[in-house]
């Protein structure tokens, strides 16, 4: 289908699509594939990573698990153990949206554990707002949701952290001006996000046909835009503006989805095929990003 293996490619990183794009799934269950790596890792070994922490929730009464992003492996899934104690070393550095150095014992079991944890930034400024936080918690879990392998995909990871870094560089607003400076960067992460997982979508021409003229629509199931001829019932209806608006966000780099000019029809067409697309492949829809 045209839009799993579209030509369009966003251009926030010089690096190659990787040539085997992972697939889809939504099982919450930890991986538990161990994946060779540079220094060939294995059971019973402790190694160094860069983290994200997507997610944690309580363990026990001083533990918490964590469901990190890493460069090197992917998703894992890490004990703190202590982390609860008011003396915990480790303490609030291992909170979701925190970048992290992290040393990981990996064991037998589905589980890592941290024994060591350096920061490398907080993104304090973005947890202080809460619009901000709200829009970073949404990175968050469409990475939860659609990378769910324990293996090394080194440009969702550099997208990941760069999402985090304007997001502490954006200047706190309120209400529509809010709406207005992160919005962009938001649906231009998610977008990206579908790309890197094997899922861009197709909007410069009909993804059944290749008709390039009388677009009307996008089919999830296609995976891009649709023509008046190729329209069927699951069609979405996007305006013109919504189909340029898609695209502009797929080419610009993150720092730049600001720029694209996005209008109030070309935002939520962008947050519709956003939402299908997770839906569709993915069989999950985004609770915080919900329109």
């Amino acid at each position: 289908m045209r839009g799993r293996n579209s030509r369009t490619r966003p251009s926030y990183t010089s690096q190659r699509v990787p040539s085997r794009l992972q697939t889809v799934k939504t099982d919450w269950r930890f991986p538990t594939r161990l994946v060779p790596t540079l220094d060939g890792t294995v059971a019973g070994r402790t190694y160094k990573t860069e983290a994200v922490v997507l997610r944690s929730f309580r363990l026990g009464e001083a533990d918490r698990v964590l469901h990190l992003y890493t460069l090197d492996r992917g998703r894992v899934g890490a004990v703190a153990k202590g982390i609860r104690r008011t003396k915990s070393r480790f303490g609030a550095r291992l909170e979701p949206l925190s970048h992290v150095e992290l040393l990981l014992h990996q064991g037998s079991g589905e589980l890592q554990t941290v024994t060591g944890v350096d920061l490398i930034e907080s993104h304090h400024a973005a947890r202080e707002d809460p619009y901000r936080l709200n829009v970073g918690l949404v990175g968050l879990e469409a990475m939860l949701r659609l990378f769910t392998e324990q293996e090394a995909n080194a440009r969702a990871f550099r997208a990941l952290t760069r999402f985090l870094e304007l997001l502490d560089e954006r200047t706190p607003a309120k209400g529509r001006s809010a709406r207005a400076a992160l919005d962009p960067l938001a649906l231009s992460f998610q977008l990206k996000l579908l790309w890197l997982s094997g899922y861009l979508p197709h909007v410069t021409s009909c993804a059944e046909c290749g008709a390039e003229q009388g677009l009307v629509g996008y089919s999830p199931r296609a995976g891009g835009a649709v023509c008046t001829v190729c329209r069927d019932e699951t069609t979405l209806a996007l305006a013109p503006d919504g189909l340029r608006g898609i695209e502009a966000l797929l080419r610009r780099p993150l720092a730049e989805a600001g720029d694209a000019g996005l209008s109030a029809r070309a935002t939520r067409d962008a947050l519709a095929v956003v939402n299908s697309s997770h839906e569709f492949h993915g069989g999950f829809r985004l609770r915080t990003l919900a329109g």
